[in-house]
């Protein structure tokens, strides 16, 4: 074996090595066994929130578990490969073990990324806003191209999204958004794309084909528990029901579906139409409201941190640029990364963004 690429896999298995101690390879094991051994109980399903609470629980954390054993042994058997194709003098075989070896690189890689969400809340499933701010009608389609930014990388992992209430702009695009995305460690992941989003580009809405900026901000939560015990006193409430529509107008349910929920004390507003049934409607956007409360509650106990944000929409807080015209390029302006391909991350190529802005966050609060 060359040394080269002994001493990279060497490098590879100390990687390896680290991120199996902080997942603690035996407490998920003695996890995953409680869960089988619960998930077997005959009366399981008497109580199908909880059933469907532990099935979805063993179904993550056997996923994490295979996970980081499948990399052990491709690592093993890695070098195995190695060794034969060099024994018999074998160019393909030692080419493909090299590509083998660039692959596995990322995968450990992005493994080790997960060990970075340690945050109270960072296992969840994440609530998405995104709201158009400065730019007019082309900020009302810059928001819509974001969503189907989040709703690609969903779709490419397959993550299951759902999307709680859309409000549509009059001309293009829409107002704001709010959809849930289902996955373990979805919320850490995604909680670094929170801030404004800038785009650079010829206005297709302008007949003069001039450059216009425009402005979309993205807001990440976590999906509200039962244990976090967000009480919402139903005088503290207002409750709207409206009929549910689509673009231009077009009604999608002919009964009034939709709820809209007022916080009277905060002023939060959220709403839901997706469902058919106005009871599960008024439930999903509760679950919303809940969030908010629980991120309001988040920050106030990190008061002084939250003081030195920048807030709206403006040239001076924005975390990313996307630029589509005079040249393409995004990049991150918190941790420097860049693409040069525009229409990949538009279309949900996002993960490079998503490692950097956790790596980022880590090395912040570390410092801090």
């Amino acid at each position: 074996m060359s040394a080269e690429f002994e001493a990279d896999l060497k490098d590879l298995a100390a990687k390896l090595t680290q991120v199996e101690a902080v997942m603690d390879l035996d407490g998920l094991r003695a996890q995953v066994a409680d869960l089988e051994q619960q998930a077997s109980q005959p009366n399981l399903w008497d109580d199908p929130e909880t059933a469907q609470k532990v099935t979805s629980q063993l179904s993550h954390r056997q996923s994490e578990l295979r996970r980081v054993t499948d990399l052990r042994q491709r690592l093993d058997d890695l070098g195995v490969l190695y060794e034969l194709a060099e024994a018999e003098g074998d160019s393909t075989s030692r080419a493909e073990a090299e590509s083998d070896l660039a692959q596995l690189t990322r995968d450990i890689d992005a493994l080790e990324v997960r060990t970075l969400l340690s945050g109270e809340y960072d296992d969840r499933n994440a609530v998405v806003t995104i709201r158009s701010e400065a730019g007019g009608v082309d900020a009302a389609d810059w928001a819509e191209m974001l969503m189907r930014m989040y709703l690609r990388w969903a779709e490419r992992h397959g993550y299951p999204a759902e999307v709680y209430d859309i409000s549509y702009a009059e001309e293009a695009g829409i107002k704001s958004a709010t959809f849930k995305v289902t996955a373990p460690y979805v919320y850490g992941t995604l909680s670094v794309e929170q801030g404004t989003h800038r785009l650079v580009r010829i206005s297709p809405f302008d007949n003069q084909s001039r450059r216009q900026t425009s402005f979309a901000h993205v807001e990440v939560l976590p999906e509200v528990e039962e244990v976090d015990h967000v009480d919402i006193p139903e005088k503290d409430i207002r409750v709207d029901v409206y009929r549910s529509s689509g673009p231009g107008g077009q009604s999608v349910n002919t009964t009034d579906s939709a709820v809209r929920i007022t916080h009277l004390p905060t002023g939060i507003v959220v709403s839901c139409q997706n469902e058919k049934s106005q009871l599960q409607n008024k439930a999903a956007a509760m679950k919303v409201l809940q969030a908010k409360l629980l991120q309001r509650k988040k920050e106030e106990d990190r008061a002084e941190l939250d003081a030195l944000k920048d807030g709206g929409s403006s040239w001076g807080n924005q975390m990313r640029s996307y630029v589509l015209h005079p040249y393409q390029m995004v990049k991150d302006l918190r941790t420097d990364y860049e693409v040069g391909n525009p229409s990949t991350v538009l279309d949900g190529d996002i993960d490079g963004f998503l490692e950097a802005g956790i790596r980022w966050r880590k090395q912040a609060t570390a410092a801090a």
